[in-house]
């Protein structure tokens, strides 16, 4: 066991519970005692001592026990140990596993929140989020219901995006949580080409020289020369054209009933979506186990599985923390060698 550690010397990566009526806890628990970690970082868990003593209580192959921690200085670097940061004291009939409640929702916020401003500190290196639940975090009184939200909010950062990953797949996207309709409204120069930069920039931070950006076409066939939708060429075409006017090597638009395919043959690094479902469903398709989201644009790292809070199977101890480990270890390649891949 290393017993060693100095927190000045080491990079803490929060991972926060998610919410406490949901799978969170126990993916959580089961990848930190799986994922091999490095000696210079150290995780530590948001959330409380009830749902992280229950999930590892569940959890026939842990072999770690729960360390509470008051105060960020007081963390175990003993790797027999997960240091869990106590946000609240939820009691057992605070709420129900598998159930939609605004006391889940308003713990799960409180992790998020407490995690984002000791990122924005800069005492915690980087972010992995368990899933919160859009409803209960609605009941309690949140407006910012989605973690990109969240922390964009908090630390006032002004272009974001989520990218999700699933193996050499890596698709990032003009808009997430927006209907379809005013999606399509969000698409123009000005939004795509930020988008293109903002996903060229953070490339280049991650060892790409001169990464290769793929732009998806909101219309089928890419409109068809304007027979079916003209946003490609009112819109998508020229913040491509203005972004390779800056140098930057980007691509489009491309139908986007192939441009996954090229992605995935490595003709692209990287895909720019244009709206939720058109990113989502090629990555879940490919490999929805190991797929994860990262965030762009935040003043800190920011990893997440790539999943819901699947209230059905809460509980039950079967959940699967295939994509929570891939979060981690994604953060942890971020931090040490920064690198997305």
């Amino acid at each position: 066991m290393n017993l060693e550690g100095n927190i000045d010397n080491n990079h803490l990566i929060a991972v926060t519970m998610g919410d406490p009526a949901g799978i969170g806890p126990e993916v959580c628990i089961k990848a930190m005692s799986e994922v091999q970690v490095p000696e210079n970082c150290t995780l530590l868990l948001f959330g409380n001592i009830l749902s992280a003593q229950n999930a590892m209580d569940s959890y026939p192959q842990g072999n770690k026990k729960i360390f509470p921690v008051k105060n960020i200085r007081d963390i175990s670097f003993d790797s027999g140990l997960i240091n869990v940061f106590e946000v609240d004291d939820l009691k057992k009939d605070d709420f129900k596993i598998g159930e939609v409640s605004p006391e889940a929702g308003q713990a799960s916020v409180e992790y998020v929140l407490k995690a984002g401003q000791f990122a924005i500190d800069g005492e915690v290196s980087a972010i992995v989020t368990a899933p919160i639940n859009k409803e209960s975090c609605r009941l309690a009184g949140f407006e910012d219901i989605g973690h990109m939200e969240i922390f964009q909010s908090q630390s006032n950062s002004k272009e974001v995006a989520t990218m999700l990953i699933a193996e050499n797949l890596r698709v990032v996207h003009l808009t997430t949580h927006k209907s379809l309709k005013n999606a399509c409204g969000y698409v123009t120069k000005e939004n795509v080409l930020n988008k293109i930069i903002l996903t060229n920039t953070h490339f280049q931070k991650w060892g790409f020289k001169e990464p290769k950006i793929g732009v998806c076409a909101l219309n089928p066939h890419a409109g068809d020369g304007g027979l079916i939708g003209d946003e490609e060429e009112k819109h998508i075409l020229p913040a491509v054209n203005a972004a390779q006017e800056m140098g930057i090597s980007a691509f489009g638009p491309v139908p986007a009933d192939s441009i996954f395919y090229r992605a995935i043959q490595s003709e692209f690094d990287v895909v720019l979506a244009m709206y939720h479902d058109q990113g989502h469903i090629p990555i879940k398709v490919y490999n929805w186990e190991k797929s994860i989201s990262v965030n762009l644009g935040l003043p800190f790292i920011r990893t997440s599985v790539d999943h819901g809070t699947a209230f059905d199977i809460a509980g039950k101890g079967v959940a699967q923390h295939t994509s929570m480990l891939e979060a981690i270890k994604t953060a942890i390649n971020l931090i040490v060698k920064s690198k997305i891949y």
